[in-house]
């Protein structure tokens, strides 16, 4: 990760941690780079989620970009991964998101896309930041040279058709929940579902510049369980704030994790040969009560760091064709480089209706471990992780869980924290070894 952007983009409270000046820059370095540099004119898209930040930041990376020659097409409202898509089938230089995902409506964010799009590689986004600290020079366009703003919502509805061809069944009489979370799939979701034939409704569709996330979506699927049992859905789905992923809840109210997803597509795809390398690809994070579920069918699986940028970069060099996030973050790599709510929800009414089961059937193998997890604080991340006798206790741990049980201990990314998490067949299990390697970490000084 480098000084502005972390797996997710560069992220932080509008105006204060992300500017404006920010946005500026990025915008003038990416037309140069891709446009200038190579004796051409740069071709860019970018899409916004609801967010009032998310205004200010399209214009002045459209202000930066044409300033550096390059040609801003605008997809407006939309999602991440219709930019990610549109980048890669209208063949674009390079596409840009705006939005924070799930954080509140004050955050904002700023997700950059190469050619393919696929996330932007680590060296063009360092020279990205030498160009934010001046480490980089380039000039700007004048006369002639200098760039427009195109619209571009036909990009949009593009992406829209092509979601709609992704399905296999009509959804006629399906009744189907969806919580848009005021956000960017508040201009996409239900055109899709109501082309497809279901009986749609949907919550928190009213986006107003500040109640994106705000107790709705994915970060708050309470509601949408209550929803589905109180007007008697087949199932619903939540997306967050750009899209990127989806939770869903069963006919009965319960929560469908990505985990979940995981499990039941996952199988979906082996029962009918298509779940190459026979493999899905999770993160450290998912669930034990996951792998014990695969371990059933005899699905193989992988483990990579936290993020869905992980994950993909997994698929990429394994040629496995899905993975992803306890989150929701689900990748299908044959039909897009991003995790896509709005597509993985379309996956998941495939399954169903093909099946002809209902989703709390489907998902009933997964049975979740409880799980404790743990922050500590400390003066060092390395030193307290590489503490020999914090290393022998947490080898204890995992020798007494044996195949009932783990133990993960990683360094936060962001923060000086040390996450301890046990996942075990009680709750009492879990505290207990928790516990027992915080005192050791207490005990070598290594807390703040």
């Amino acid at each position: 990760m480098g000084k502005y952007f972390g797996t997710d983009g560069f992220r932080g409270e509008a105006n204060k941690n992300l500017t404006y000046e920010h946005a500026i820059q990025i915008g003038r370095f990416l037309g140069w780079y891709y446009g200038t540099s190579q004796g051409k004119k740069a071709k860019v898209v970018i899409g916004k989620d609801t967010r009032r930040s998310s205004y200010m930041f399209e214009y002045a990376l459209c202000t930066g970009l044409m300033a550096s020659g390059a040609d801003a097409y605008i997809m407006h409202v939309t999602t991440t991964p219709s930019v990610a898509y549109i980048t890669r089938v209208d063949d674009f230089d390079c596409g840009i998101m705006i939005s924070a995902s799930h954080n509140p409506y004050y955050d904002n964010g700023i997700k950059l896309f190469n050619g393919k799009g696929e996330k932007m590689d680590e060296e063009t986004i360092l020279k990205v930041e030498d160009y934010i600290d001046g480490k980089i020079t380039i000039p700007v366009s004048e006369r002639d040279a200098i760039g427009r703003t195109v619209d571009y919502v036909a990009g949009r509805n593009r992406y829209i058709g092509y979601l709609i061809s992704m399905s296999k069944y009509g959804f006629k009489d399906v009744k189907v929940g969806l919580d848009v979370a005021n956000g960017a799939a508040w201009s996409i979701a239900r055109g899709v579902f109501d082309a497809l034939g279901a009986k749609t409704y949907v919550i928190n569709d009213s986006p107003d510049g500040y109640n994106i996330n705000t107790d709705c979506g994915s970060t708050h699927i309470e509601h949408l369980q209550k929803y589905v049992v109180e007007k008697g859905l087949d199932i619903g789905f939540a997306y967050d704030g750009d899209a990127d992923r989806c939770l869903a809840v069963d006919e009965k109210g319960n929560l469908i994790t990505g985990d979940h997803i995981l499990y039941i597509y996952g199988l979906y795809m082996k029962e009918r040969g298509k779940l190459l390398n026979n493999k899905v690809v999770t993160t450290v994070m998912s669930n034990f009560g996951l792998y014990k579920a695969l371990d059933k069918v005899g699905i193989e699986y992988e483990k990579t760091k936290v993020g869905d940028k992980y994950v993909y970069e997994n698929m990429v060099q394994t040629g496995n064709r899905i993975g992803g996030e306890q989150s929701g973050h689900i990748i299908f790599s044959k039909y897009e480089t991003t995790g896509d709510g709005i597509l993985t929800s379309l996956k998941l009414m495939e399954v169903m209706l093909a099946k002809e089961k209902p989703m709390s059937e489907l998902a009933a193998p997964v049975v979740f471990y409880p799980q404790v997890l743990k922050n500590v604080r400390v003066k060092s991340k390395p030193d307290a992780q590489n503490d020999p006798d914090v290393k022998e206790a947490v080898d204890k741990v995992a020798a007494e869980l044996g195949d009932s049980g783990r133990i993960l201990v990683r360094e936060s990314g962001t923060e000086p924290v040390i996450r301890v998490m046990v996942e075990a067949e009680s709750d009492e299990i879990c505290e207990k070894h928790v516990d027992a390697v915080i005192d050791v970490i207490r005990a070598k000084g290594h807390m703040e």
